[in-house]
C-alpha cells in the first residue's frame, strides 16, 4: 500500500471512530421537555426555599380548603377509622393518615409540652383537642395534609423530613409569632390546622390560623 493511500485509510479510519462516538454521546444525551426541567430545578431547591415558596401559597389554602369540623372528623374516627381516613384523610409519606380540621372552643393553659388543650364542643366520647403552640411543632401534619408535597419532589429522605420541620417554622413565623399564647387561657378561639392521626384520644393539632375571640 502506498503511502498516499496510507494516510488515507487513517483519515479514514479516525472519521469513522469520530461518528462512531457522536452516535453513543446521541444515544446517552437526555433531552429534557420544560417540565422535565423545571422539575429537576425542584428536586435541587432546598426545603427552607421549598417551604417559603409553597406555605402561603399552595399549602395553607388547600389545608384550608380540605378542612372539615373537628367533631364530625372525630366521630368518624370513633365510629370506623378506616372509613373515616378514606373520607376526610390524607395518607402521604407516613403509614398514618393526616386530618385538616376546623375546631372552635374555649382555650386551656398551655402546658409545658407547649400543648394548649381546647374544649370543643361535640367531640366523640373521650376525646380531647390539644393545639400544638411551641416553641416544637412535632410531627410532618402540614406537611402531608394538603396531599401536594410528595417525597419524589426532594433528593432524598433526608431533603423530604426536612422540609417538614421548615414548613412548621413557616406556622411558627406566620402564625404561632402573632399570638400571645399565655393570653389565650379561658378565651374562645378557632382553629384550623392538621393533625397526624395516632391516639384517638388526644388530636395534637399544628395550626395554620387562629382567631381569638372573646
Amino acid at each position: 500500500m502506498s503511502h498516499a493511500a496510507s494516510r488515507r485509510m487513517r483519515t479514514l479510519i479516525i472519521s469513522g471512530a469520530v461518528i462512531v462516538l457522536l452516535v453513543a454521546m446521541g444515544f446517552g444525551t437526555k433531552v429534557q421537555t420544560t417540565a422535565e426541567a423545571n422539575k429537576a430545578k425542584q428536586h435541587a431547591a432546598t426545603p427552607a426555599n421549598f417551604a417559603k415558596k409553597h406555605y402561603s401559597a399552595d399549602i395553607v389554602p388547600a389545608i384550608e380548603k380540605r378542612a372539615v369540623p373537628l367533631p364530625k372528623v372525630s366521630k368518624a374516627i370513633a365510629k370506623d377509622q378506616k372509613a373515616a381516613a378514606k373520607k376526610y384523610g390524607v395518607i402521604e409519606g407516613t403509614s398514618a393518615p393526616v386530618y385538616s380540621v376546623t375546631l372552635t372552643g374555649k382555650a386551656g393553659k398551655v402546658d409545658g409540652t407547649g400543648r394548649m388543650k381546647v374544649t370543643v364542643a361535640g367531640l366523640a366520647k373521650g376525646a380531647t383537642a390539644y393545639v400544638q403552640m411551641g416553641p416544637a411543632l412535632n410531627g410532618t401534619a402540614i406537611r402531608d395534609a394538603s396531599g401536594t408535597v410528595h417525597f419524589p419532589q426532594f433528593k432524598n429522605q433526608i431533603a423530604y423530613q426536612n422540609v417538614g420541620a421548615q414548613l412548621n417554622n413557616q406556622v411558627k413565623k406566620k402564625v404561632l409569632a402573632k399570638v400571645d399564647a399565655k393570653k389565650l387561657a379561658g378565651k374562645t378561639v378557632t382553629v384550623t390546622g392538621a393533625f397526624q392521626f395516632v391516639n384517638p384520644a388526644a388530636f395534637m393539632i399544628v395550626p395554620v390560623k387562629i382567631k381569638v375571640g372573646k
